[in-house]
């Protein structure tokens, strides 16, 4: 199970880290930099932590696979929630009611805030190293 969750965590990664991307470059080739908080926000939580979650799970055996599967969810829900979150109440796009982004943000901010604590309790519920394959 933690395979599963270290290449779907890897794939979400991949995928905050075009968008990223294409957030940098758009922001430099339009010379505006309404998007920095976003752009941020997208390639460290998005990209670097979710990242780092699933390169965790492939090198470590955690003794409690529901804790892993709340981890991950939270993990996911929360980087979506707080990234789209932060682009509803910064940009206000489609005319979306004030209230209804800042909630969205906060929830997703704090869905987030659970997961890091979540992965704190991972941390000390892990088997030895897995070994890794040496190249002779």
């Amino acid at each position: 199970m933690q395979e599963r969750w270290s290449i779907r965590l890897i794939r979400i990664a991949a995928i905050f880290g075009i968008i990223g991307a294409y957030l940098g470059s758009h922001m430099v080739g339009t010379g505006s930099y309404a998007f920095r908080p976003i752009h941020a926000h997208i390639l460290v939580v998005g990209w670097l932590s979710v990242f780092s979650w699933g390169v965790f799970y492939k090198l470590f055996e955690v003794k409690y696979p529901k804790l892993v599967n709340a981890h991950a969810w939270s993990a996911i829900l929360g980087a979506i929630g707080l990234t789209a979150g932060m682009w509803f109440q910064t940009m206000q796009p489609l005319g979306i009611p004030e209230t209804f982004s800042l909630v969205f943000y906060i929830v997703g901010g704090t869905t987030l805030l659970i997961s890091f604590a979540l992965f704190v309790a991972v941390t000390f519920c892990i088997q030895p190293a897995k070994k890794v394959v040496e190249n002779s």
